[in-house]
């Protein structure tokens, strides 16, 4: 048993002569102090030790947001079990705050939850895990305000808490084979990420540097809810999808106390604005068929200049799917217009209509700004310019040309680069949601990534909610059965 060990071992140390103290190891969880807390989840009271503010790297360069909070059930600690778990088989949740790319502290439980703070609305998971016997173990982690959370700090940062965990595996209660990301928005897309890049040597300079634990970075699951990823192909899907659409609601991103704040501003697309979505749409469906995706029967999916093709139909058949089982669950679908029904059936859907419905959120390019202005074109600045392009698209049609990020760092942070690739340790267990009322980027962006996933044989659990605005986590019991169906198989 793993704890006994770890008992007997201290028993013969405390037989031993006194020593020389040894150098302080940061990255040594027993010498981390811990606090008993009770919680309580539903009705349901348990206790933990809890690990906060964990440093999980030998040289931090921001040690407000690189650090990680760690609980554990008590009863791993006294021989007991909580399920099916003990403190040997127990998986570890592993949900990170990430949110706009921002910098981000790591999630904290409280013995009175405070549901009106910044991290109310995302406690419940965790909660939620450590009563049903998981180790809870949130990141923190660098974002784009600063000079050094930059691309790739945000996924480099990740990689280094896992490797802190793995790193103390025989010292603490939990599996670290087991590892389970979560992630909602630019959460979501780093939780994929974490799960595509497994021990990929691209990040090991950065690793390094850092004093990351010497360690595997691979993780067992990846969740991840409306990822905002590949973001140098995301303009092109986002108009491909919304090119017919000219007014909007456009979104208007602040943060305030680490809470990422929203204001709805509504608008008309100019005729220049127009143009340009009509050149990014244009694009796409170049871009898609190079991807060489296909169905499970082998048919490869594809585009015509039009956008028009079976991939399009693909997107419409998960968003069929979604209005199907809404309609199970009890929703009356005859208010949607776009549905064309056969008695109670729901036959099709108008796909332009849907999009239609849905409204444009963003005005083109919606990530890669022409003027520099997008949290992505922040992301990718460096030292000496705070903000770049990313894209092959707009610095062509911008005043800012020369300002554009090193190809190689715009690679590090999409998933796709990575899945398939030989000597990389990708995730095997998948779950990815996207709503189908999420108009944050488009439907597209999710139905890639899960398919290029399908493509190479891993276990890819992907749906399109009925409804659902930009938003994670809303279907907290269905997550939890996931989980435990992949860490049973």
């Amino acid at each position: 048993m793993k704890l006994l060990g770890i008992l007997g071992l201290a028993a013969l140390a405390a037989c031993r002569p006194p020593a020389s103290p040894p150098t302080p190891n940061i990255l040594n969880f027993e010498t981390h102090p811990y606090e008993v807390r009770t919680l309580s989840y539903e009705g349901q009271i348990f206790r933990v030790r809890a690990y906060e503010d964990i440093i999980y790297v030998s040289n931090p360069i921001d040690t407000v947001h690189q650090r990680m909070n760690i609980y554990i059930p008590i009863a791993y600690f006294e021989g007991g079990s909580i399920d099916r778990f003990t403190a040997e088989s127990a998986p570890i949740f592993f949900p990170n705050q990430v949110g706009g790319y921002m910098p981000a502290l790591p999630g904290r439980l409280q013995e009175k939850a405070d549901k009106a703070s910044p991290m109310g609305a995302r406690t419940d998971a965790m909660l939620m895990a450590l009563s049903k016997g998981y180790v809870v173990a949130s990141p923190g982690a660098r974002g784009r305000t600063s000079v050094q959370g930059k691309a790739p700090a945000v996924i480099v940062d990740l990689k280094a808490a896992v490797r802190y965990l793995r790193y103390n595996d025989a010292s603490m209660p939990g599996n670290a084979e087991r590892i389970i990301s979560n992630g909602t928005s630019a959460g979501g897309a780093v939780s994929a990420l974490l799960g595509a890049t497994g021990d990929s040597p691209d990040y090991a300079p950065y690793l390094r540097a850092l004093g990351a634990a010497e360690a595997s970075d691979a993780i067992f699951a990846a969740s991840a809810y409306c990822p905002i990823t590949n973001l140098e192909n995301a303009d092109m899907a986002y108009e491909w999808q919304f090119r017919n659409v000219a007014d909007y609601k456009k979104i208007d991103i602040s943060m305030l106390d680490y809470k990422v704040e929203r204001k709805e501003v509504a608008g008309r697309l100019s005729e220049e604005q127009q143009r340009v979505s009509a050149d990014l749409a244009a694009l796409f469906p170049d871009y898609l068929n190079g991807l060489d995706l296909s169905l499970p029967n082998g048919e490869k999916l594809s585009l015509s200049q039009e956008g028009e093709g079976n991939f399009k139909d693909l997107v419409k058949q998960y968003v069929l799917a979604s209005a199907r089982r809404a309609q199970s669950e009890g929703m009356d679908m005859g208010r949607y217009m776009f549905l064309r029904m056969e008695g109670q059936d729901i036959a099709d859907l108008d796909f332009e209509a849907y999009v239609a419905y849905m409204g444009r959120q963003k005005t083109p390019p919606a990530f890669d700004a022409l003027d520099l202005s997008s949290g992505e074109n922040q992301l990718f600045g460096d030292s000496l310019s705070d903000a770049k392009h990313f894209t092959t698209y707009s610095p062509r049609h911008s005043a800012s040309q020369d300002q554009q990020a090193d190809p190689a760092i715009v690679q590090l942070m999409n998933p796709l680069h990575f899945i398939g690739r030989q000597g990389v340790n990708t995730a095997r267990h998948w779950r990815i949601r996207h709503g189908s009322k999420d108009k944050d980027t488009g439907l597209a962006i999710s139905v890639i990534l899960a398919t290029a996933l399908n493509n190479c044989g891993y276990k890819v659990d992907f749906a399109l909610p009925w409804d659902k605005p930009h938003s994670g986590d809303y279907d907290l019991n269905e997550l939890f059965e996931w989980m435990q169906q992949a860490v049973e198989q």
